[in-house]
């Protein structure tokens, strides 16, 4: 196999568009399946892993190949969920040319807009599949409309259905005007016809349309056009392709993949109108030098790999996934590692079919395929030759935002649980963990309630690993909005020797995010200078636990002004005891409050959902800092206090009808209204036991 004749695709659309369902009409007609994978019934080659056999839906990016004609096709059936969508965005990385699947019956639906957008940052060709011409309420022409008016795209439509809902049977090829009829078995065989009479106007309008834009899409070609010459054939397929490739043509097929209507036609469409590897050009930064340069599989440039996938696997071990941007990789040699400055040595290398692989060696560039057990390498690490470095450059993925607390179910299986979310962030970059300093809790941060769902899932099927889930805490802190003075004394006599600490302590407000300040204004002796550590040593001690309902005390200036000692009572444990003492007693009359965190949130939202998603954060307790217009959205700011997001990500996707996105970082803390404030404080005696 030649790097010509290598395709790269992946399968870009909302969930339930039939991607997987294409893919699997791919591989049953180019015979690497002996039957038609379907997904309702948990055959498909595609969707494997049993969580995504329990939803019936893509959760996970998955890969096989096929050989039609002379070129082999790699394929990549990415996720249509927008918990899984920075999936879809590395995958978009590594291929040269996407298929967008609409659905007849739906349209243009939430996340085919959002991948599409991803499709345009790669600068990635593409062809459109209008998917279920045969169900109920299909329109092939609501969909077209669709395609203009939300996706921005202006459709060549290249292709009509013989057709709709339970009548289609075919399509007319507008190219060579010739009806494919068919049959109901699913087989993927069909006759060439000639064009029914009742639709010959209507294929002739489209096909006269057709070469005008394809016209318009070449200086060559248009003046031709326009001076009334009629393109030939090949003139016309010449100026598909090249517009295809230049992102300026977007050509429009249909068919049913479920009943494999229409699926060989888009396969001869791949292989004669989507560009090859050499096509491409990869950018990348030389790191001994700093400089930028660029790799492509048609020169003869050195050896460099791009790892755009990494699986986790308890029994195989990790399973790194990559294209070849140039050169070739053999098995059983070492390479360079220039993201991590080290080397790996390369085992079996390995293509991937589903949830199998097969051995092949090499793999020349262009082509996409694995390697096991490597050791240092993980997601977006570039491997190369150790003389000629190079790194390619990298997206930046969206940061998870739902968070959720984990608690393994078995005691001392805390190491467990931190080793197997580690097997599994190595899969999933946008799978966050971290260990919360004052709740003490195992805090797992994912993009949706669907997302962390799946991780738990995972990591109890394939590590064993239990655990109970809760909504996080909300980390409440403890201040003073008053100033306040006050004894703290311990004085013990058991027969021998006693204790005895004497403190005078002032307690009063710092601004907030200053902390703790210890002053000491002892003069005179009063309290030896040794005690004085042992008075701050107890005062710190005291504020983990506050007053109200035992979150840590912060902002707060503590000033040590008197005291007293005895010659041989004192010490430092009777002057840490009394400090400790002090402070309790003195910070109850200094009008103690509890503070709230408060994040800030950037929330991308669609026009027509502003009003509704700006009285929600009113309802939160939030403030609009302000707005700003981008095209065809807003960018709202805002500050909310963290106990009234905690389920944002669920909340915002329900208001927008999942088209909102939001980032969210920690702000400042601040007063608790009193409100609030009670109902914490009541539920923090409650669990304690205490009454009111």
């Amino acid at each position: 196999m030649e790097t010509k004749d290598l395709r790269n695709i992946a399968l870009i659309a909302h969930g339930g568009a039939g991607k997987t369902s294409l893919a699997d009409a791919f591989l049953f007609d180019a015979k690497v399946n002996t039957r038609l994978g379907r997904v309702d019934d948990g055959t498909s080659l595609l969707d494997f892993e049993p969580e995504e056999l329990k939803r019936n839906k893509t959760l996970t990016s998955s890969l096989h190949h096929l050989k039609w004609e002379k070129c082999e096709i790699n394929l990549i059936d990415t996720p249509g969920d927008s918990n899984f969508l920075a999936d879809v965005q590395s995958c978009l990385q590594v291929v040269d040319a996407t298929i967008v699947l609409i659905d007849a019956v739906s349209g243009v639906q939430v996340q085919t807009e959002k991948v599409c957008k991803y499709a345009d940052t790669f600068s990635l060709p593409r062809m459109i599949f209008i998917n279920k011409i045969d169900m109920e309420r299909a329109s092939f022409k609501q969909a077209l409309t669709g395609i203009e008016k939300i996706l921005g795209i202006k459709p060549l439509v290249t292709q009509l259905p013989l057709g709709e809902e339970s009548s289609f049977r075919g399509i007319i090829n507008l190219i060579t005007m010739k009806a494919l009829v068919f049959s109901n078995d699913t087989s993927g065989k069909f006759v060439e016809e000639n064009i029914p009479e009742d639709m010959q106007s209507q294929a002739e309008e489209f096909r006269s349309k057709m070469i005008e834009d394809i016209a318009e899409s070449s200086d060559e070609l248009l003046e031709k056009y326009l001076e009334g010459t009629e393109l030939s054939p090949d003139e016309i397929f010449n100026g598909l392709k090249q517009g295809i490739v230049s992102c300026n043509l977007f050509p429009v097929l249909c068919g049913s993949a479920s009943k494999n209507i229409g699926v060989q036609p888009v396969l001869d469409f791949i292989i004669n109108c989507f560009p090859s590897p050499i096509d491409k050009v990869f950018k990348g930064i030389n790191p001994s030098t700093k400089n930028e340069e660029e790799r492509s599989a048609g020169k003869d440039d050195p050896l460099s790999v791009f790892v755009f996938k990494t699986v986790a696997d308890p029994y195989a071990g990790k399973l790194t996934i990559f294209r070849v941007i140039s050169g070739v990789l053999n098995s059983d040699t070492t390479v360079y590692n220039a993201t991590k400055s080290t080397k790996e040595r390369i085992g079996q290398i390995l293509k991937i079919e589903g949830k199998s692989q097969k051995s092949v060696n090499p793999a020349i560039a262009g082509d996409i395929a694995a390697v096991a057990k490597l050791k240092e390498t993980t997601t977006w690490d570039t491997l190369c030759d150790d003389k000629q470095p190079f790194t390619l450059n990298t997206i930046e993925l969206p940061e998870p935002v739902m968070q959720l607390a984990l608690e393994p179910k078995s005691k001392g299986d805390e190491d467990k649980l931190i080793s197997s979310l580690s097997r599994l962030m190595e899969e999933d970059f946008t799978l966050k963990t971290r260990r919360d300093k004052q709740t003490k809790e195992f805090i797992l941060v994912g993009m949706g309630q669907t997302h962390l769902d799946v991780a738990i899932e995972k990591m109890q099927r394939k590590f064993g690993v239990n655990v109970d889930v809760k909504t996080p805490k909300v980390a409440y802190k403890e201040s003073v909005r008053g100033t306040a003075k006050g004894q703290g004394k311990l004085k013990k006599q058991s027969g021998g020797r006693g204790q005895f600490g004497d403190t005078w302590l002032e307690i009063a407000p710092l601004p907030r995010g200053k902390g703790f300040e210890f002053v000491s204004k002892i003069v005179g002796g009063v309290i030896p200078r040794q005690y004085i550590p042992s008075v701050e040593k107890g005062v710190r001690e005291s504020m983990q636990e506050g007053i109200l309902a035992k979150y840590p005390v912060t902002d707060i200036k503590v000033t040590l002004y008197d005291g007293s000692f005895h010659d041989v009572d004192s010490s430092d444990i009777a002057f840490k005891i009394a400090a400790s003492m002090g402070f309790r007693k003195v910070m109850q009359d200094a009008k103690p409050v509890l503070l709230e965190p408060i994040v800030n949130l950037e929330i991308t939202i669609p026009d027509d959902c502003m009003g509704d998603v700006i009285g929600d954060i009113n309802g939160r307790r939030g403030r609009v800092l302000g707005m700003e217009p981008k095209i065809n959205c807003q960018v709202i700011n805002a500050q909310v206090p963290m106990a009234e997001v905690l389920k944002y990500a669920s909340d915002l996707t329900s208001i927008t009808g999942g088209r909102g996105a939001f980032t969210m970082e920690f702000s400042h803390y601040h007063e608790l209204p009193s409100q609030q404030s009670e109902q914490i404080i009541a539920q923090h005696k409650a669990e304690s036991g205490k009454e009111e």
